[in-house]
Protein backbone atom coordinates (compact mmCIF):
# COMPACT_ATOMS: atom_id res chain seq x y z
CA UNK A 1 0.00 0.00 0.00
CA UNK A 2 1.19 3.50 -0.83
CA UNK A 3 0.50 6.85 0.80
CA UNK A 4 1.02 9.71 -1.65
CA UNK A 5 0.89 13.50 -1.59
CA UNK A 6 -0.09 14.32 -5.17
CA UNK A 7 1.94 16.92 -7.05
CA UNK A 8 -1.18 19.07 -7.37
CA UNK A 9 -1.11 19.53 -3.58
CA UNK A 10 2.60 20.30 -3.50
CA UNK A 11 2.18 22.92 -6.21
CA UNK A 12 -0.57 24.70 -4.27
CA UNK A 13 0.70 24.06 -0.73
CA UNK A 14 4.48 23.59 -0.96
CA UNK A 15 4.88 23.99 2.81
CA UNK A 16 2.73 20.92 3.65
CA UNK A 17 4.23 18.34 5.99
CA UNK A 18 2.56 15.10 7.02
CA UNK A 19 3.60 12.69 9.75
CA UNK A 20 2.27 9.17 9.30
CA UNK A 21 2.01 6.42 11.89
CA UNK A 22 1.25 2.89 10.71
CA UNK A 23 0.30 0.55 13.55
CA UNK A 24 -0.42 -3.14 13.02
CA UNK A 25 -1.91 -5.84 15.24
CA UNK A 26 -3.18 -3.31 17.76
CA UNK A 27 -5.69 -4.01 20.52
CA UNK A 28 -8.30 -1.28 20.29
CA UNK A 29 -10.87 -3.04 22.46
CA UNK A 30 -12.17 -1.77 25.77
CA UNK A 31 -11.34 1.54 27.37
CA UNK A 32 -8.48 2.80 29.50
CA UNK A 33 -9.08 5.07 32.48
CA UNK A 34 -5.54 6.46 32.37
CA UNK A 35 -5.87 7.41 28.69
CA UNK A 36 -9.23 9.06 29.30
CA UNK A 37 -7.75 10.96 32.23
CA UNK A 38 -4.88 12.17 30.04
CA UNK A 39 -7.35 13.37 27.41
CA UNK A 40 -9.34 15.29 30.04
CA UNK A 41 -6.12 16.85 31.33
CA UNK A 42 -5.20 18.06 27.84
CA UNK A 43 -8.70 19.50 27.45
CA UNK A 44 -8.20 21.49 30.67
CA UNK A 45 -4.84 22.69 29.41
CA UNK A 46 -6.47 23.92 26.19
CA UNK A 47 -9.07 25.84 28.21
CA UNK A 48 -6.34 27.48 30.29
CA UNK A 49 -4.17 28.52 27.33
CA UNK A 50 -6.56 29.32 24.48
CA UNK A 51 -9.52 31.64 24.12
CA UNK A 52 -12.30 31.31 21.58
CA UNK A 53 -12.20 35.05 20.84
CA UNK A 54 -8.56 34.97 19.72
CA UNK A 55 -8.34 31.40 18.41
CA UNK A 56 -8.23 32.49 14.77
CA UNK A 57 -5.09 34.51 15.54
CA UNK A 58 -3.16 31.39 16.52
CA UNK A 59 -0.63 30.85 13.73
CA UNK A 60 -1.39 27.15 13.30
CA UNK A 61 -5.14 27.75 13.12
CA UNK A 62 -4.58 30.69 10.79
CA UNK A 63 -2.55 28.46 8.46
CA UNK A 64 -5.46 26.10 8.04
CA UNK A 65 -8.04 28.82 7.58
CA UNK A 66 -5.89 30.31 4.80
CA UNK A 67 -5.50 26.87 3.20
CA UNK A 68 -9.27 26.28 3.26
CA UNK A 69 -9.84 29.65 1.61
CA UNK A 70 -7.23 28.76 -1.01
CA UNK A 71 -9.16 25.69 -2.14
CA UNK A 72 -12.52 27.44 -2.06
CA UNK A 73 -13.98 26.34 1.29
CA UNK A 74 -15.01 29.21 3.55
CA UNK A 75 -13.27 28.66 6.91
CA UNK A 76 -16.19 30.18 8.82
CA UNK A 77 -18.47 27.54 7.34
CA UNK A 78 -16.06 24.61 7.19
CA UNK A 79 -13.87 24.30 10.26
CA UNK A 80 -10.63 22.35 9.96
CA UNK A 81 -10.60 19.38 12.32
CA UNK A 82 -8.30 20.78 15.00
CA UNK A 83 -10.12 24.11 15.16
CA UNK A 84 -13.42 22.24 15.50
CA UNK A 85 -11.99 20.11 18.33
CA UNK A 86 -10.61 23.13 20.18
CA UNK A 87 -13.84 25.11 19.83
CA UNK A 88 -15.77 22.15 21.23
CA UNK A 89 -13.45 21.96 24.23
CA UNK A 90 -13.52 25.73 24.81
CA UNK A 91 -17.33 25.53 24.99
CA UNK A 92 -16.83 23.28 28.01
CA UNK A 93 -17.60 19.99 26.30
CA UNK A 94 -15.65 16.82 26.90
CA UNK A 95 -14.65 14.93 23.76
CA UNK A 96 -16.54 11.63 23.46
CA UNK A 97 -14.81 8.44 24.56
CA UNK A 98 -15.03 6.69 21.17
CA UNK A 99 -12.24 4.14 21.36
CA UNK A 100 -8.61 4.11 22.40
CA UNK A 101 -7.01 4.90 19.04
CA UNK A 102 -9.37 7.82 18.38
CA UNK A 103 -8.86 9.13 21.91
CA UNK A 104 -5.10 9.03 21.37
CA UNK A 105 -5.06 11.00 18.15
CA UNK A 106 -7.58 13.52 19.50
CA UNK A 107 -5.29 14.04 22.49
CA UNK A 108 -2.26 14.61 20.25
CA UNK A 109 -4.27 16.89 17.97
CA UNK A 110 -5.34 19.10 20.88
CA UNK A 111 -1.97 19.14 22.60
CA UNK A 112 0.04 20.08 19.51
CA UNK A 113 -2.67 22.01 17.61
CA UNK A 114 -2.34 19.74 14.59
CA UNK A 115 -5.15 18.16 12.57
CA UNK A 116 -5.14 14.39 13.04
CA UNK A 117 -7.12 11.61 11.44
CA UNK A 118 -6.88 8.00 10.51
CA UNK A 119 -8.16 4.98 8.68
CA UNK A 120 -8.55 1.27 9.27
CA UNK A 121 -6.20 0.17 6.50
CA UNK A 122 -7.89 -3.22 6.16
CA UNK A 123 -10.89 -1.30 4.78
CA UNK A 124 -8.91 0.84 2.32
CA UNK A 125 -9.16 -0.08 -1.37
CA UNK A 126 -5.71 0.30 -2.90
CA UNK A 127 -3.57 3.32 -2.07
CA UNK A 128 -4.22 6.52 -0.10
CA UNK A 129 -3.67 9.80 -1.95
CA UNK A 130 -3.94 13.40 -0.80
CA UNK A 131 -5.02 15.29 -3.90
CA UNK A 132 -7.28 17.94 -5.39
CA UNK A 133 -10.73 16.73 -6.36
CA UNK A 134 -11.82 16.81 -9.97
CA UNK A 135 -15.41 16.95 -8.71
CA UNK A 136 -17.95 14.15 -8.45
CA UNK A 137 -15.84 11.68 -6.45
CA UNK A 138 -18.07 9.54 -4.21
CA UNK A 139 -18.07 10.01 -0.43
CA UNK A 140 -20.15 8.60 2.43
CA UNK A 141 -19.94 10.60 5.66
CA UNK A 142 -19.01 8.89 8.92
CA UNK A 143 -22.21 7.60 10.51
CA UNK A 144 -24.25 8.06 7.34
CA UNK A 145 -25.59 5.81 4.59
CA UNK A 146 -26.19 8.65 2.14
CA UNK A 147 -23.65 9.08 -0.62
CA UNK A 148 -22.49 12.55 -1.64
CA UNK A 149 -19.81 13.85 -3.97
CA UNK A 150 -16.73 16.03 -3.58
CA UNK A 151 -16.64 19.50 -5.10
CA UNK A 152 -14.20 20.37 -7.84
CA UNK A 153 -11.05 21.90 -6.41
CA UNK A 154 -11.41 20.79 -2.79
CA UNK A 155 -8.57 18.92 -1.12
CA UNK A 156 -9.41 15.27 -0.46
CA UNK A 157 -7.92 12.02 0.71
CA UNK A 158 -9.02 9.17 -1.52
CA UNK A 159 -8.32 5.51 -2.11
CA UNK A 160 -8.78 3.76 -5.45
CA UNK A 161 -12.58 3.76 -5.10
CA UNK A 162 -13.82 6.75 -3.12
CA UNK A 163 -13.09 9.77 -0.94
CA UNK A 164 -11.81 9.01 2.55
CA UNK A 165 -11.87 12.58 3.87
CA UNK A 166 -13.40 15.77 2.45
CA UNK A 167 -11.99 19.29 2.58
CA UNK A 168 -8.57 18.04 3.67
CA UNK A 169 -9.50 17.19 7.27
CA UNK A 170 -13.06 18.44 7.66
CA UNK A 171 -15.11 15.23 7.51
CA UNK A 172 -14.03 11.56 7.46
CA UNK A 173 -15.78 8.74 5.63
CA UNK A 174 -17.69 5.84 7.13
CA UNK A 175 -15.96 3.03 5.24
CA UNK A 176 -12.57 3.19 6.92
CA UNK A 177 -13.66 4.28 10.40
CA UNK A 178 -11.72 2.79 13.28
CA UNK A 179 -13.71 0.60 15.67
CA UNK A 180 -12.90 -1.56 18.69
CA UNK A 181 -12.33 -4.44 16.25
CA UNK A 182 -9.74 -2.51 14.21
CA UNK A 183 -6.31 -4.15 14.06
CA UNK A 184 -4.31 -2.13 11.51
CA UNK A 185 -4.36 1.66 11.19
CA UNK A 186 -2.78 4.60 9.41
CA UNK A 187 -2.88 7.85 11.38
CA UNK A 188 -1.82 11.22 9.98
CA UNK A 189 -0.71 14.44 11.64
CA UNK A 190 -0.88 17.40 9.27
CA UNK A 191 1.16 20.59 9.36
CA UNK A 192 1.55 23.75 7.33
CA UNK A 193 3.90 26.73 7.40
CA UNK A 194 3.80 27.59 11.12
CA UNK A 195 4.77 24.09 12.26
CA UNK A 196 8.39 23.02 11.86
CA UNK A 197 9.48 19.54 10.90
CA UNK A 198 10.96 19.21 14.38
CA UNK A 199 7.66 20.11 16.06
CA UNK A 200 5.82 17.62 13.88
CA UNK A 201 8.39 14.94 14.69
CA UNK A 202 7.89 15.47 18.43
CA UNK A 203 4.12 15.09 18.06
CA UNK A 204 4.53 12.00 15.86
CA UNK A 205 6.85 10.36 18.39
CA UNK A 206 4.38 11.04 21.19
CA UNK A 207 1.60 9.55 19.06
CA UNK A 208 3.75 6.46 18.50
CA UNK A 209 4.52 6.07 22.21
CA UNK A 210 0.88 6.36 23.25
CA UNK A 211 -0.32 3.86 20.66
CA UNK A 212 2.34 1.40 21.83
CA UNK A 213 1.40 2.00 25.47
CA UNK A 214 -2.36 1.76 25.19
CA UNK A 215 -2.93 -0.37 22.06
CA UNK A 216 0.29 -2.40 21.76
CA UNK A 217 1.07 -3.69 18.26
CA UNK A 218 3.95 -2.87 15.92
CA UNK A 219 4.42 0.73 14.83
CA UNK A 220 6.33 2.56 12.13
CA UNK A 221 6.53 6.29 11.45
CA UNK A 222 7.05 8.20 8.20
CA UNK A 223 7.44 11.82 7.17
CA UNK A 224 6.18 13.27 3.89
CA UNK A 225 6.75 16.68 2.34
CA UNK A 226 7.83 18.21 -0.97
CA UNK A 227 11.15 16.35 -0.73
CA UNK A 228 9.54 12.95 -0.24
CA UNK A 229 5.90 12.69 -1.23
CA UNK A 230 5.39 8.93 -1.34
CA UNK A 231 5.80 6.02 1.10
CA UNK A 232 5.12 2.29 0.99
CA UNK A 233 3.90 0.30 3.96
Amino acid sequence: MQFVIDNSILAKFPEVKIGVLVAKNIDNSGSDAKLTSELRSVEEDVRSKLDVQTLVDNSKISDWRKAYSAFGSKPKTYKNSVEALIRRVLKGDELPDINKIVNIYNLISLKHILPAGGDDIDKVDGDVTLTIAKGGENFTLLGSLQEEVADEGEVIYQDNKEVLCRRWNWRECDKTKMTVETKNVCIVLEALESTTKEELSVALEELKEKVETFCKGETETFFLDKEKNKINF
